[in-house]
């Protein structure tokens, strides 16, 4: 069972540990049942249906923010190796780094960042 072992043992204790601090909220939380608390939460606003529409920028905005925070994330490893790597590794981040760079220089100039 060996290492086995103490992963099933880690995933019981992590289960036992999950099960207490559900059933301690559900015994010592507060209990105010409210129609108002009971609809739904819709960012703030009254829930309902909306005539209002969202910008097609707001959505362009949003998946870039995605997709340039998720390629930065890859600097990390990188930084924490950074000595082992030598220049190949320098070579090859900066070349990660530039096309970054281009693409935010690309959508800068298309607009897709100008908030109207």
């Amino acid at each position: 069972m060996g290492n086995y072992g103490t992963i099933l043992l880690l995933f019981l204790i992590s289960a036992g540990v999950a099960a207490v601090l559900f059933g301690l909220t559900s015994w010592l939380g507060p209990r105010a049942p409210n129609p108002i608390k009971a609809e739904p939460f819709e960012c703030g606003n009254i829930p309902g249906r909306f005539e209002q529409r969202v910008s097609v920028k707001f959505y362009i905005v949003a998946l870039l923010f995605i997709l340039f925070d998720m390629e930065t994330v890859f600097l990390f490893p990188w930084a924490v190796i950074f000595r082992e790597l030598g220049w190949t590794g320098f070579v090859s981040m900066m070349t990660f780094v530039s096309v970054l760079a281009l693409g935010l220089i690309y959508v800068w100039k298309k607009g897709a960042l100008d908030w109207d």
